[in-house]
């Protein structure tokens, strides 16, 4: 599984589609993702004090669009999406509760 944080008002506006566009597929050529290990540590980094926030759990097998696992700034491997991540592939879909320094409480919705 890997995962993808998208705010709650991105994921509303694509509901008809069948597929799911984020900003960064168009500027940087894919779409950013990280594992179970890689979750807590993103939303801490990139998302701090957010509010709205869901993150779409995707089966990996299903995805239509090439995966890679590339190096981030400090070696670290991020999944990354080279195409729009495909609806068939979300197993979950789940609302950031609330999140403190030790814990992120997540509510499934879909």
């Amino acid at each position: 599984m890997i995962y993808h944080i998208i705010p709650e008002t991105a994921w509303n506006e694509q509901q008809a589609a069948e597929s799911i566009y984020v900003p960064s597929l168009q500027a940087e050529g894919f779409i950013h993702c990280c594992t179970k290990q890689q979750v807590e540590g993103v939303l801490h980094r990139y998302f701090q004090g957010q509010t709205g926030l869901l993150i779409l759990e995707i089966e990996e097998q299903k995805l239509e669009a090439e995966l890679r696992f590339e190096k981030s700034t400090n070696d670290e491997l991020f999944p990354h999406v080279f195409g729009a991540i495909n609806k068939s592939a979300i197993l979950s879909v789940n609302r950031l509760g609330e999140q403190d320094h030790d814990k992120t409480i997540l509510l499934n919705i879909l």
